[in-house]
């Protein structure tokens, strides 16, 4: 990326490949994932929360094998297949050589190709800390998830059903079959019906859409329940826990996300944006749950790098139905 913008702001380049520095794994990337912070990040909507150093290789997931194990870094056998959320800031997926830290790679799942292992990492993360460290699903939680069927949200039906939660999810006609074959109890159609006209007394909800649907979301919630996103405005424990500035960011943060605040107060309910952190031991979970079949992939469709405009073009669309892939062959 050589400056923030359309589609056209991504050049593919010939460039050294990275070597791996002292803790770092050099990784053969085979396929990497592509989402919303992506494009954000290219449009330059992130500029508060980082300024990547422009020319910049973005990307944020992959999956491929290990070419190279850096100094002090151990685990990991040249020619494992692996999998990983990369570096916030320094990114480097979309390209076909990338050093991650150690702490940040796992061993992708046995049952999955490249592919499919490229779309789980933030995805994957995002869900699983959501579901499982932030609104703490138990057997029985009533969890309502909106925007079902893209990325995060396919993963987050499976992970809610592992955890026990009866689910209740939002989709368009495209999607509504493949969100009950995920596991969702319950779907509604977001063209014709407004879930917070016929939904009540939820548990704890994930919000995935942001707008008008996070507005209505604390209309549906019990007193005490607590809302996730990842589309509202970030509040201050993101910039204090998530991004580690609880600085100027976390007054901003104050700031814009104060009628958000407010309005989950109103209802009784507390909010929380995530911002998700990389974590190798969170992705090795994520790969036992893939293997042992409670959570599967879902890959709306592939693109080769030198194609990733056409990429950026789908996904902005907002009708992919799971991830987006990028493939470096």
């Amino acid at each position: 990326m050589t400056r923030y913008g359309a589609a056209d702001a991504m050049e593919l380049r010939d460039v050294p490949a990275p070597e791996a520095e002292p803790g770092e794994i050099l990784i053969k990337v085979a396929a990497a994932g592509l989402n919303p912070v992506d494009y954000k990040l290219r449009q330059g909507g992130l500029k508060v929360i980082g300024r990547p150093k422009l020319p910049i290789v973005a990307g944020c997931e992959l999956a491929g094998t290990v070419e190279a194990v850096g100094p002090g870094a151990s685990g990991f056998a040249v020619g494992e297949r692996v999998y990983a959320r990369v570096e916030k800031l320094t990114l480097g997926a979309f390209a076909e050589f990338a050093a991650v830290h150690q702490d940040l790679v796992a061993p992708m799942p046995h049952s999955v190709d490249f592919v499919e292992a490229a779309g789980l990492p933030l995805a994957g993360l995002t869900a699983l800390q959501a579901l499982r460290d932030e609104l703490q699903i138990r057997p029985g939680t009533r969890l309502f998830i909106s925007g079902g069927a893209g990325g995060v949200g396919t993963l987050a039906i499976q992970l809610a059903k592992y955890f026990g939660a009866e689910v209740t999810t939002t989709a368009s006609p495209r999607g509504d079959a493949l969100v009950r074959q995920l596991g969702a109890d319950r779907v509604l159609d977001y063209t014709r019906e407004d879930f917070a006209d016929v939904l009540t007394d939820y548990d704890a909800a994930l919000d995935l859409v942001g707008g008008r649907a996070l507005e209505g979301i604390f209309r549906i919630l019990k007193p005490g329940s607590k809302v996730v996103s990842i589309a509202g405005w970030p509040e201050p424990v993101t910039a204090s826990k998530d991004l580690g500035r609880p600085g100027l960011l976390a007054v901003l943060f104050w700031i814009i996300s104060l009628p958000t605040r407010l309005r989950a107060r109103r209802f009784g309910a507390s909010y929380r944006y995530l911002f998700m952190h990389g974590s190798g031991d969170d992705l090795r979970f994520l790969a036992t749950l893939v293997d042992d079949g409670h959570v599967r992939p879902i890959v709306d469709s592939t693109y080769p790098l030198d194609r990733i405009a056409g990429a950026f073009e789908a996904l902005e669309q907002g009708r992919a139905k799971g991830k987006i892939i990028v493939t470096m062959s």
